[in-house]
């Protein structure tokens, strides 16, 4: 434990696998990179809005032909028949809202997970990144419909991906550094504070080493003189 204490920090990542990995592990808070934690952030946010587009015309298509269908039926009362036409708007939107929902939080989260990776693998943050990470996922999630499906998720892919990472470039240069900048002036600072705890410990060992040098070759002396 004394030896762990004292010892070296461990250097800065120098390639890109090192980097990589780094994404996935937690600090010494036990708290995971802020690129990881904004890709789980995301994919909950596009689930929600892929569950309302999907759900809020579900629901009012399904509520209006419902009202359509129903004129010859019998209900007890108004607020009966604006129930049940609530209900069969709300079935459709649960039904159609969770399947527009996974689909989008999925490809927001390969798309971010690709886009993330590449940009801490090669150290910098480009729009190639978010074109290849569109491409990707436009060709995973249409490669089922064999090569013409698979040319066009590529299609697809690299058209949403150049515009959504000009706009993250955009936002990053407004704030002055993007994230993986960020990270890498982080990671160097507390290096760097690592580093100098680590030299200050190191020399007070040292001099404590030699104070107590002296103060055991003390009595020596003094025998000896005595003699």
């Amino acid at each position: 434990g004394a030896q762990a204490g004292f010892g070296r920090p461990a250097p800065l990542p120098q390639t890109g696998w090192e980097r990589l990995s780094e994404l996935w592990r937690r600090d010494e808070q036990q708290q995971f990179p802020e690129e990881t934690v904004n890709i789980a952030k995301s994919a909950f946010t596009a689930g929600v809005v892929g569950w309302l587009y999907g759900g809020l015309p579900a629901f009012l298509s399904a509520r209006k032909a419902f009202i359509e269908s129903s004129h010859g039926e019998i209900f007890q009362n108004r607020a009966d028949a604006v129930q049940s036409a609530h209900r069969a708007g709300l079935r459709s939107f649960i039904r159609y809202g969770w399947r527009w929902s996974w689909r989008v939080a999925a490809f927001a989260t390969v798309f971010n997970v690709v886009s993330t990776g590449l940009s801490a693998y090669r150290d910098k943050t480009t729009i190639s990144n978010f074109a290849a990470a569109g491409a990707f996922t436009g060709a995973l999630f249409r490669m089922h419909l064999g090569l013409q499906g698979l040319a066009g998720g590529v299609v697809f892919g690299t058209a949403f991906g150049v515009p959504a990472g000009g706009l993250l470039m955009a936002m990053y240069g407004l704030a002055g550094e993007t994230l993986q900048e960020k990270r890498s002036r982080e990671r160097r600072e507390l290096y760097e504070q690592k580093l100098a705890e680590w030299q200050s410990r190191l020399t007070m060992t040292e001099i404590l080493g030699q104070t107590e040098s002296n103060a055991q070759g003390r009595p020596e002396m003094e025998r000896t003189r005595e003699l």
